[in-house]
């Protein structure tokens, strides 16, 4: 019998299939017979302690003009899934929790979910980072302003981010001056109501904010380094950063041997290590991509790699 599949993510439609990550994902399950079901967050539900979906069979082509078909949606339990895709964009909100509560509830009644909706809601992506401070660059999280700004003192060039962006959002750099700190404080924290992080500036953002994918705890060998573009300090390539591959390093194996027993001991199959420099600045779990640009630079097949290990876990 084949394998049944649900992905939970965004709006199809709304993706860009030359990049997007889990589109590579549901081209390699197909590539495997797998049966591919489709479901956003609106279309999961619970019914007397059943978690169930409003799925809609889905079929995937690499065409950037026409990427998907999807067929009439039908509302049926998650355990007649074999495998879950939770692939939502971060922020982590209220709906984002309600959602991993949901998939609890699918995983107890034996659907492999990936990644476990427990990590999901444990491991904030820059908290998370702070489990390994050996590979960490020098940070502080607070809200409390005088520590905040005794950190800046400490360090002088420093990154401010809030704990639940994406893609480059809303991160400041304060150089030395401290201009426009009291403000940049004051939007992150909601005026001291909650908890940001401020980290040390590492110049060699310069030479790109590196991803490294892993697959079962275990690294693929090439990273993709996101580049800034001129005037600015965020390599995200949603900041209109520019990808490219890099074979790993020494210390990007060694961050990557840190890490990686303690995702397959969370049942984390599937997270993305961000890297500048030597240092660690994220563990991101919620929906990590990059796959079709190393990939494409470097002839892998990432999300082949990724299906035989659900696979695993499910035959």
């Amino acid at each position: 019998m084949g394998i049944r599949l649900g992905v939970i993510m965004d709006p199809i439609e709304t993706i860009k299939p030359v990049k997007d990550s889990t589109l590579a994902m549901l081209l390699a399950a197909q590539r495997r017979g797998w049966e591919l079901m489709y479901m956003t967050q609106a279309d999961l539900a619970i019914r007397q302690g059943e978690a169930l979906g409003r799925m809609a069979p889905l079929r995937v082509m690499d065409d950037g003009s026409r990427w998907f078909e999807r067929g009439e949606p039908q509302w049926r339990p998650l355990a007649e899934l074999d495998v879950i895709l939770m692939r939502k964009d971060p922020p982590v909100d209220d709906q984002f929790i309600a959602t991993t509560q949901i998939l609890d509830l699918a995983e107890r009644d034996g659907v492999c979910v990936v990644n476990r909706p427990q990590a999901l809601r444990d491991c904030n992506e820059k908290l998370f980072a702070t489990h390994f401070a050996d590979v960490c660059p020098p940070l502080i999280v607070s809200r409390d302003m005088d520590a905040l700004r005794a950190f800046h003192a400490e360090h002088g060039d420093v990154i401010c981010k809030p704990l639940d962006g994406m893609g480059g959002a809303s991160i400041f750099r304060v150089k030395a001056d401290g201009d426009n700190l009291g403000v940049i404080l004051e939007t992150l924290t909601a005026h001291g109501r909650r908890q940001m992080m401020m980290q040390a500036f590492i110049p060699e953002i310069r030479e790109g904010d590196k991803r490294i994918l892993m697959i079962r705890g275990e690294p693929v060998p090439y990273a993709l380094a996101r580049l800034p573009a001129q005037g600015e300090h965020r390599g995200n390539l949603a900041a209109g950063g520019r990808g490219e591959g890099r074979p790993l390093s020494d210390r990007d194996r060694e961050i990557a041997a840190r890490v990686g027993p303690e995702l397959v001991r969370r049942g984390i199959l599937f997270a993305g290590l961000d890297v500048i420099g030597d240092w660690l600045t994220e563990v991101n779990v919620t929906s990590p991509t990059c796959i079709r640009e190393l990939d494409a630079q470097f002839g892998l097949d990432i999300a082949g790699q990724l299906m035989d290990e659900i696979e695993k876990e499910v035959v």
